[in-house]
């Protein structure tokens, strides 16, 4: 009974490799000899000896190399055949995509389809890599991944531009992140507000949120909405300051910080401690932090004063109604 391989049909095991060696040196090799390698018979590396039954002769390795490639070579032929066909017959499609919204956005779901989507088209960046990420931190994770695709585009010629919120200028990660490019690369700003998070690659494919919880995104190549991302993020970089430079001062003589000049303003406007929080960019307890140091700095006796005061101080416009108590929570308004 002929022994059970331990390895593929297309595999050569030590023992083969070592028995096949000896046959050929020696001319011949012993059907005894050939048991502990079954696989020299069955890829055809040996053949019976003419002269005597108990006896196989080796196969010249070019002629064995040939005979074993044959079955991948038929493969590899109807493969490329398939794949020359499948872009003869979806080539014409390409136009109609272009033209027809529906077909212009893709949903994807899950991260790691998102992810490797992701991965596609920025590996193929050559002009420029657009991004704004919301948000007061960026996790090391996303920054790494983040690093893999800005680097290679930037080495390709590419122009790769952030936009962060204020907040996170003062993020750990983001500085060691920026710290790995060259000079003058990437180009970052911060604004106080951002929109939701948006990549755009070579103004042909756009990525945005397609949930809260980013875990569905759509895939954008239909050319009039790309423009009209890249006209909006446009406007958001020309509104953003340069990381390099100061934020905006407040004003003379005012002992408050441009973040919680930005919060008074939100709350004057009506806006819960929630909503502001989550429109800066920061979290409700930090943010709830700079409204106990604008109570402090305005000498406030609560919240209904402390709206009053923000307006009198000249820190915010004054609102279209007379200021009522700055709320810390409204569920209401979460929507807003």
């Amino acid at each position: 009974m002929k022994p059970a391989h331990s390895h593929g049909d297309r595999e050569l095991c030590d023992a083969g490799l070592r028995l096949y060696t000896e046959a050929l040196r020696k001319g011949r090799i012993t059907r005894t000899d050939l048991a502990p390698a079954p696989c020299l018979i069955d890829m055809a590396l040996v053949h019976p000896d003419p002269r005597d039954a108990a006896w196989m002769r080796p196969v010249p390795p070019a002629t064995g190399l040939a005979h074993l490639l044959q079955p991948i070579t038929r493969e590899i032929s109807e493969r490329i055949r398939l794949s020359t066909a499948l872009a003869d017959s979806l080539a014409p499609l390409t136009a109609v995509a272009s033209e027809d919204p529906n077909l212009a956005i893709t949903v994807l779901e899950g991260m790691p389809r998102i992810n490797a989507t992701l991965d596609d088209a920025m590996t193929l960046a050559t002009r420029e890599i657009l991004t704004a990420q919301p948000g007061s931190t960026r996790p090391l994770k996303a920054l790494q991944q983040g690093l893999g695709h800005a680097l290679p585009a930037i080495e390709r010629g590419a122009t790769v531009r952030h936009l962060y919120q204020h907040s996170a200028r003062y993020c750990p990660h983001l500085r060691d992140y920026l710290a790995r490019f060259p000079p003058g690369h990437p180009q970052v700003r911060t604004l106080e507000q951002s929109i939701e998070r948006l990549i755009v690659v070579d103004r042909t494919v756009a990525f945005i949120p397609a949930t809260r919880e980013r875990d569905v995104a759509l895939e954008i190549r239909h050319p009039a909405l790309v423009t009209y991302l890249v006209q909006v993020y446009e406007v958001l970089w020309a509104q953003a300051t340069p990381l390099a430079e100061q934020l905006p001062a407040v004003s003379p003589g005012t002992p408050v910080t441009t973040v919680q000049r930005s919060i008074a303003r939100l709350l004057v406007e009506g806006n819960t401690d929630e909503v502001a929080a989550r429109k800066l960019g920061i979290s409700v307890r930090t943010c709830r932090s700079h409204i106990a140091k604008l109570t402090q700095a305005l000498n406030a006796s609560g919240r209904t004063h402390l709206g009053a005061l923000l307006v009198q101080s000249g820190l915010t416009p004054a609102p279209a109604l007379p200021p009522t108590a700055v709320r810390p929570t409204d569920e209401s308004s979460n929507s807003a």
